[in-house]
């Protein structure tokens, strides 16, 4: 579980729901159903129109990626590398066949595969940089989903609260039933905000992160494949790979 995700989550939660008791509120006002639907409901039905049912089905695969994201070790995948190039350099390109099973990662199971069938380099990086279009192409889609949630949601809110001030002005003639209409009336409002500020959009945002992580984790990748299919010196291809590393966590030895 990604502990800063949930921290912030937390923590933003805590500190506005917290203040607002401080302040004599009760929380259990602020769960009123019709609010609750109007925004949640309608924000979900504009943003499904915006986009497919395949990228509505996998939603939820998109808040495990935001929840439970996995994390890359360059420092593993470059002695990785390395041991595959010093493997290929000892008994050759095919004895790689061995160790293909044992790697973890679908692109990088690929590449190895491509060097084994003696893909020539132009076309290895051709293949391999269309998959990392593909992949970006799939990632984009949930970021653009939570992304336009968090623009409707608002919208929702407001529209939720012009709704029931419609309601209540048109059927509430005591003045102190009318005020508490009205504020319940702006719970609409306090829905949308919310929703868009503290999930929609830091999900979208989160989203990009784990994006940009992935792909700079199969770029050091496609590179090092690339490298070995080259017949690089297993100390260059570390030498080169150990720049997609900040300066502090590089180590030139196994």
């Amino acid at each position: 579980m990604d502990i800063a995700t949930i921290f912030g989550l937390v923590t933003a939660l805590a500190a506005i729901s917290g203040a607002y008791v401080l302040e004599g509120g009760q929380l259990d006002s602020v769960f009123l159903i019709s609010p609750m639907l109007i925004v949640i409901g309608g924000t979900l039905g504009a943003t499904t129109i915006t986009t497919s049912v395949q990228t509505l089905r996998q939603v939820p695969a998109y808040l495990r990626l935001a929840f439970w994201g996995a994390s890359y070790s360059y420092q593993e995948t470059i002695d990785l590398l390395v041991q595959l190039a010093e493997k290929a350099r000892r008994e050759g390109i095919l004895g790689l066949e061995v160790v293909l099973p044992t790697i973890p990662t679908p692109f990088f199971r690929k590449g190895i595969q491509l060097v084994i069938d003696g893909t020539e380099v132009t076309v290895l990086r051709e293949i391999l940089e269309t998959e990392l279009v593909y992949i970006e192409d799939r990632h984009k889609k949930g970021i653009a989903f939570f992304q336009k949630a968090g623009g409707f949601s608002p919208t929702m809110g407001i529209l939720g609260t012009v709704l029931g001030l419609v309601h209540t002005l048109g059927n509430t003639s005591d003045a102190g039933k009318m005020a508490t209409a009205i504020a319940g009336a702006f719970i609409a409002t306090l829905w949308g905000v919310g929703l868009a500020n503290l999930f929609f959009l830091p999900i979208s945002d989160k989203l990009r992160l784990r994006h940009e992580e992935e792909i700079a984790h199969l770029e050091l990748i496609m590179e090092g494949v690339i490298a070995l299919q080259s017949g690089d010196n297993p100390r260059n291809i570390r030498t080169r790979l150990l720049s997609f590393q900040a300066p502090r966590h590089r180590r030139q030895e196994v």
